[in-house]
């Protein structure tokens, strides 16, 4: 006996209260104190109550998602207030059992359990739950059916939604082992948005997504077909209802599944354009093209012929045997035309034309979906770059199949709660946010490198090879999972910034920054006798730690503006300037530690930068020179030289005309003024310049100039090289910041003054 178990349509308040992500009261105004305490809110107070409101604690919102979602789905009975509990009915049985949210459905039943955490973690108890859960199937099953009889016997279900939990491995495959399908919050995410569009047709898709290749009392179905040939292809041409494709059809989206399951290609459905393809049938439309499919499940799948035309290769014709299972029709094209029936009484009586593959293999069906799509807008290059592995994990080309590896592991690097890149990869149908600003290209580019698998084709392998696709895919999840694990703990707070201001290091560049950092440990680790390819998984990541925590150690110790300098290192040139930067500072920390062309690349930096500095500070002291004697000759309208005497220090100005006088009065007297003197001039006529010199984070006049001291400073590297001083990258990225910014300045006031 199940308790706690109504009709849905008896559930309606219920479900209006479930749908709402705050949770509501009516309480006495003399217990009031005692409920504000506790987090509620008042939304209105009444003469003798007040009405409060406070969010759902995660564990509720997370059930009452679920209950709204087999709502949603049109399950005919579902579990009331709090858990469906399942009664013994003798001693034999033992005690009550909770079941969690329950649904029958006349071909299903299914109980769910939910758990949640407040913020990403492991649970430690959660094999258990996973068996206590796991021995109410057959009372589950038998309940439900003498209960709620049938003619047939519905097929039990057991599945757990977690919300902010990491799973092992174990965890996964002890559920695996007791049949119990697991849903995170990203799924439950994906079937409320399918079930928006769909309706009840979401239904069978998350009948699919638990019982693949269950065969179903409900779902036996034969057509008239034909049969025939498309180069080395079977293929069946027929009709069929909506109704009946829509229970046994399967989409495999992008925006859903196991970042690791190679079987997804097709891009999630619009609502919008289901809409007008609704709209259009009920004006009596139809549809003359056909709706292509990949019939799954040999055994089931079965076609009796009655005929055939045009010899031994011509069609043949008879009777198609579908197989009875949710899942076993894979939609390759037509997902829109198919889905607008759902909820339509036209669904029973309508048409659809099919012509439908048998066994495609996924590879070729993104293929065909992409050859049927392509000269459409609607796909994107970025789509195609997440196709590459099902257009190629299979490939016998092995450059192709690790490629196929790499794009994988991407998108479950994106995927999994303890990846330091969850939630920060750019996919098609993502929006971009300060985190989520990665793209998969230029990932891919990073980690798709030859010493990183292949070194020489079907002879040497590189570290992250493991003999086959799938363990492959483990070994590069495990390493690049833990690289960017160590760079994110050590790198105080930079990593997390993604994009926002004073970030720069979770970014495109950055990331294939850290990758090719990487990709030099590993020829470190093997030219000092440990090859990398013939380690274990946690012998290499042993070896790679101590490497990992110094570079997030060097990320962490950069200031704001060494930072800055970082994220201005752009393209080819810019990201082996920063990969020098970190091998540097590896070095520093491992002495033994010197990558072929380190010594060389900072001698040659050295030569070039003082180049090309010191056409930056002539740049900057020309700019400077200009913006102080204009502001100060348009203060005292060039008047008998009042800017001179009145607006230039004393000292400054004997100094200058005595230069002057030496060089017998050739020159402007401003010539002769030095880049230091600037600063001084600006800080006694501050009332002046307070609006146009400042730079910097300061208040003061003297911090707001400080970078004039900075540049002086650098300036003195350059004009006196016999010191054998040089300009860094960092120092030259810096002058190129204010060098960009003063002639801004300049331009910005030279606007203001021809606007008057």
């Amino acid at each position: 006996m199940i308790e706690n178990l109504f009709r849905a349509e008896e559930l309606k308040a219920l479900a209006r209260r479930k749908s709402r992500d705050q949770e509501f009261r009516t309480v006495r105004n003399n217990d009031l104190s005692e409920y504000l305490a506790q987090d509620w809110s008042i939304q209105r107070k009444n003469k003798a109550t007040t009405r409060l409101l406070r969010p759902k604690p995660l564990e509720i919102l997370l059930r009452d998602r679920v209950w709204s979602l087999l709502y949603a789905m049109g399950f005919t009975h579902l579990s009331g207030e709090g858990d469906a509990i399942l009664q013994a009915r003798t001693k034999s049985e033992g005690e009550a059992l909770p079941l969690g949210v329950v649904g029958l459905d006349h071909d299903i039943a299914i109980a769910v359990k939910c758990r949640s955490a407040s913020s990403p973690r492991r649970d430690p108890k959660f094999a258990e739950h996973l068996a206590d859960h796991s021995l109410t199937r057959e009372r589950f099953a038998n309940a439900a059916n003498m209960q709620y009889p049938l003619n047939h016997k519905r097929v039990p279900v057991l599945a757990v939604f977690t919300s902010n939990l990491i799973l092992s491995e174990q965890d996964i495959d002890k559920a695996t082992e007791q049949k119990i399908s697991l849903f995170n919050e990203n799924d439950l995410a994906y079937y409320e948005q399918l079930s928006s569009h769909l309706g009840p047709a979401a239904k069978y898709q998350f009948f699919a997504d638990m019982l693949p290749g269950k065969r179903i009392h409900g779902l036996q179905l034969a057509v008239p077909a034909i049969e025939a040939k498309m180069g080395k292809h079977t293929y069946f041409s027929f009709s069929i209802t909506p109704e009946a494709l829509l229970k046994i059809a399967y989409v495999s989206h992008r925006a859903k599944g196991k970042a690791t399951d190679v079987n997804t290609y097709q891009r999630m459905i619009k609502k919008s354009r289901l809409r007008k393809i609704r709209e259009y049938i009920n004006q009596n439309g139809v549809f003359p093209t056909n709706i292509v499919l990949s019939l799954e499940g040999r055994k089931n799948l079965r076609f009796e012929r009655a005929g055939q035309q045009g010899g031994p290769e011509g069609a043949r014709y008879g009777i198609l045997h579908l197989s009875p299972a949710y899942r076993s029709a894979w939609i390759i094209d037509g997902q829109h035309r198919l889905f607008a029936y759902s909820g339509l009484q036209r669904a029973k009586t309508s048409y659809l034309s099919v012509l439908a593959f048998q066994n495609l293999p996924a590879s070729q069906q993104a293929q065909l979906f992409i050859d049927i799509n392509h000269e459409q807008k609607s796909v994107k290059r970025s789509l195609l770059q997440e196709l590459y592995a099902e257009l190629n994990w299979d490939a016998d080309d092995e450059e192709k199949r690790i490629g196929a590896i790499v794009s994988k592991a991407i998108q479950a690097l994106n995927e999994e709660k303890d990846s330091p890149l969850y939630g920060r990869i750019l996919l098609t149908d993502d929006s971009p946010t300060d985190q989520r600003c990665i793209s998969l290209a230029s990932i891919f580019s990073a980690l798709n490198q030859p010493e990183m698998f292949i070194v020489k084709k079907s002879e040497q392998y590189g570290p992250l090879w493991a003999d086959d696709n799938e363990r492959t895919l483990k070994r590069t999840l495990r390493v690049t999972k833990a690289w960017f694990g160590w760079i994110r703990a050590e790198s105080a707070g930079w990593w997390d910034l993604g994009k926002a201001e004073g970030g720069g290091l979770a970014m495109n560049d950055g990331v294939a920054v850290c990758l090719g950092v990487l990709r030099v440990i590993f020829h470190h680790l093997n030219s000092r006798g440990t090859d990398p390819s013939g380690l274990a998984d946690n012998e290499l990541l042993v070896a790679l730690e101590p490497f990992g925590v110094a570079l997030g150690q060097y990320f962490g110790s950069l200031a704001a503006e060494k930072r800055q300098v970082f994220r201005s290192l752009r393209g080819n040139q810019g990201k082996a300037r920063a990969r020098r930067g970190c091998e540097q500072a590896l070095h520093e920390a491992f002495p033994d530690f010197l990558p072929p062309g380190l010594e060389e690349f900072l001698k040659l930096e050295a030569a070039q930068t003082n180049e090309r500095g010191y056409g930056i500070i002539h740049r900057i002291e020309t700019a400077l020179q200009r913006l102080v004697i204009d502001t100060l000759k348009a203060e005292y309208e060039d008047k008998d030289e009042a800017w001179w005497y009145s607006g230039i220090p004393e000292p400054i100005r004997k100094k200058a005309s005595e230069r002057r006088e030496e060089a017998r009065g050739k020159g402007n007297k401003e010539g002769y003024l030095d880049l230091i003197d600037f600063r001084s001039i600006a800080t006694k006529n501050w009332e002046l310049f307070e609006d146009v010199l400042p730079h910097g984070e300061g208040r003061s006049k003297d911090q707001r100039t400080e970078w004039i001291m900075r540049v002086n400073e650098l300036r003195k590297v350059v004009m006196h090289p016999a010191k054998q001083q040089v300009l860094s990258w960092d120092d030259l990225a810096e002058l190129e910041r204010y060098d960009g910014w003063l002639q801004k300045r300049d331009d910005d006031i030279e606007g203001e003054t021809d606007g008057e």
